[in-house]
């Protein structure tokens, strides 16, 4: 089955919410990045929260990056959506995996740590971006946005994500969902929802008994009156080119990019996201110095 996510709303358009399918694209980032289980895990609630959040976004060219730093070994996680359904990703260090939690699970919070930030830049076509950053609270990286939401956008948000990852390391289900408390919602409504989600064990255990997004709204939200807008299809894919590489070039500036020549040698670069290499030979140099004198 291919991976995609829902957009949805109920209570009378009173509550958002967003739910994905994710397995397919998680897996690739795994096989891209040769990435363990734990970090494979961390990536993949990264990468799928990230795709949700782009999705609530309305602009055709909106485009949403979601860091997460804490002090754990894994390093920086960074996850991209430019476009609605269409992720990439990368781990600091994606060869970190540590044994299981107390609970028998991955134990992304510790490899992610406590102490740091998530970051949310979101580029709507204005002059600058908007840039939003809150503490890390757990390290589960669901909790973590949640938190985002509530305390950087004053939303009040459920965020739940997660990776399930078999005995030989291949991902068996990913996904998650989003729900957004919409203003003047009624204290009636939010206790319910509260209760809905404190019966739900975990995205995974959902996941692990075939929940699609449809079935996971549809747990939380039924009898609130679900409706659902959108499917969009959801995977991973990177936009890098040579000529984004060459861009990056020119816009070194003159003085650096003489001084490249002067060393007699080629330049080359491997995108974080996909392990592409490119290469710009000295003559291509010569002839990117002249549009940069321009």
């Amino acid at each position: 089955m291919s991976d995609y996510i829902v957009r949805a709303t109920a209570y009378n358009n009173k509550i958002l919410a967003i739910a994905a399918f994710s397995t397919q694209t998680v897996q690739k980032a795994k096989e891209i990045h040769n990435l363990t289980p734990t970090t494979c895990a961390a990536l993949g609630r990264t990468l799928t929260s990230v795709a949700m959040m782009r999705v609530m976004m309305k602009g055709e060219k909106d485009k949403v990056t979601l860091v997460i730093k804490g002090d754990g070994p894994i390093g920086n996680i960074v996850a991209v959506s430019n476009y609605p359904g269409i992720v990439k990703g990368y781990v600091g260090n994606p060869k970190v995996d540590l044994p299981l939690s107390e609970k028998g699970k991955l134990d992304v919070g510790k490899a992610v740590g406590k102490n740091g930030y998530v970051t949310v830049i979101k580029d709507i076509g204005l002059k600058e971006p908007y840039i939003g950053t809150v503490e890390l609270q757990t390290g589960e990286i669901g909790e973590d946005i949640a938190y985002y939401f509530y305390a950087s956008e004053q939303v009040p948000s459920a965020v739940g994500v997660g990776v399930l990852v078999g005995k030989e390391g291949n991902v068996l289900a990913s996904g998650g969902f989003i729900i957004e408390l919409l203003p003047n919602i009624e204290e009636k409504i939010v206790a319910k929802l509260e209760e809905a989600l404190r019966n739900i064990s975990s995205v995974t255990e959902l996941l692990r008994n075939g929940y699609l997004p449809e079935d996971i709204l549809n747990h939380i939200l039924g009898g609130m009156g679900l409706n659902i807008l959108e499917r969009v299809d959801l995977r991973y894919e990177c936009d890098c080119s040579q000529e984004r590489f060459e861009t990056a070039i020119i816009a070194l500036g003159k003085e650096e990019i003489e001084k490249l020549i002067s060393e007699g040698q080629s330049v080359e670069a491997v995108c974080h996201f996909c392990g592409k290499k490119y290469l710009i030979e000295e003559s291509r140099l010569k002839e990117l110095l002249r549009i940069a004198e321009e």
